[in-house]
């Protein structure tokens, strides 16, 4: 099987979840803008990644997964989302009302007629910019067993 890990990061905390996911499964980790460079039609399984923003997927994932018309892919999706220990009573309230970026990636994607081999994962990041909570690589290590 051929996998590859495509992800979106700003402070670059969603890039080493999926480096550490992609080296814990033998699998190249792709930034985003450079996907034009990857030939997706060899590809069995991919791996979605990005940050939250606003409960939602980065403009360039959400873009991604809108024009996907690949043919018998599996797909498995993850964002990165600041710990609800770092965050106050309101803003707890906000995300309880508008979520996280992996189960609307998730959702869109199975609309869409695609299999996910696993249920959507949040890895933590303390605050807004990082760095990653502690254990956080090395349960990204082994979040996808294929």
């Amino acid at each position: 099987m051929k996998n590859l890990v495509i992800y979106d990061s700003c402070f670059g905390n969603t890039e080493k979840i999926a480096e550490a996911i992609a080296k814990s499964i033998s699998a190249k980790a792709i930034k985003i803008n450079d996907i034009k460079d990857a030939n997706l039609n060899e590809v069995e399984l991919i791996i979605l990644g990005c940050p939250t923003h606003g409960g939602r997927p980065t403009e360039a994932i959400q873009k991604f997964i809108n024009d996907i018309t690949l043919k018998n892919i599996k797909f498995a999706v993850f964002d990165t989302r600041m710990s609800k220990d770092d965050i106050n009573i309101a803003l707890k309230l906000l995300i309880k009302l508008i979520g996280y970026a992996s189960p609307k990636m998730a959702k869109t994607l199975k609309s869409k007629g695609y299999e996910l081999i696993t249920s959507p994962e949040g890895f933590l990041v303390k605050g807004k910019e990082g760095p990653l909570s502690d254990g956080e690589i090395e349960r990204a290590k082994n979040w996808i067993k294929i």
